[in-house]
């Protein structure tokens, strides 16, 4: 079954200079994606489509059966399909780990003990529990990383878009975040330059030219 699917989509930063143009692309479910080509072909311009941070020039976004066209639209698609930023810090802002964890859940419109539940899910799912009352800013690069993936655990997403997660990893990290995400029933859609963690996880490749 399609989860989301973009159809005949272009977009443009600058009218005189288009990233994506005609753009067919789909997600099945339970796939994983990855997403290739060099940079400024659009990779994370496409991800950032699909939960609406950009609305298309031209063409059709459907996400979990409907098509989205205004940023309400998007609302729903936003709990559905979780964006891991390739720098942890773009992510987390709050003073502890369990704020962060929890804010999702909290914004969704759960009571903070139905929220710390499912942060406390999301912190055990990556491996991370007692980190609660850690500041994520003075954690390591791999940490800092996996407690990103779980503050986007924590809203039981059906899809997840990652964006270099790998990016400024040591051997250490890189192995357990590809540990964690192996393990997870979610489709995703990956953007990496690195071929190892896409050998490791990618179910089918597409290939964007610039």
């Amino acid at each position: 079954m399609g989860l989301i699917k973009l159809k005949d989509v272009s977009f443009s930063y600058h009218p005189d200079n288009p990233v994506l143009s005609g753009l067919n692309f789909e997600i099945l479910d339970r796939e994983r994606v990855a997403l290739t080509g060099p940079n400024g072909s659009g990779k994370s311009t496409i991800l950032h489509l699909i939960v609406g941070l950009l609305l298309p020039d031209k063409g059709v976004i459907e996400a979990f059966g409907r098509e989205r066209k205004s940023q309400k639209d998007f609302y729903e698609v936003r709990e559905r399909a979780g964006l891991l930023f390739q720098d942890a810090d773009d992510q987390l802002f709050s003073p502890t780990v369990i704020e962060d964890v929890r804010f999702g859940p909290l914004n969704k419109g759960l009571s903070k003990t139905q929220a710390d539940i499912k942060a406390h899910e999301a912190l055990k799912l990556v491996g991370l529990l007692g980190f609660e009352d850690r500041v994520a800013h003075k954690l390591s690069g791999g940490e800092k990383q996996l407690i990103a993936l779980a503050s986007v655990l924590a809203m039981e997403p059906e899809v997840l878009l990652l964006d270099e997660p790998t990016a400024g990893l040591d051997q250490k990290a890189f192995d357990k975040l590809v540990g964690v995400l192996k393990e997870l029933p979610q489709s995703m859609v990956i953007i990496s330059h690195d071929q190892t963690f896409l050998k490791e996880l990618a179910t089918r490749t597409v290939i964007l030219s610039s």
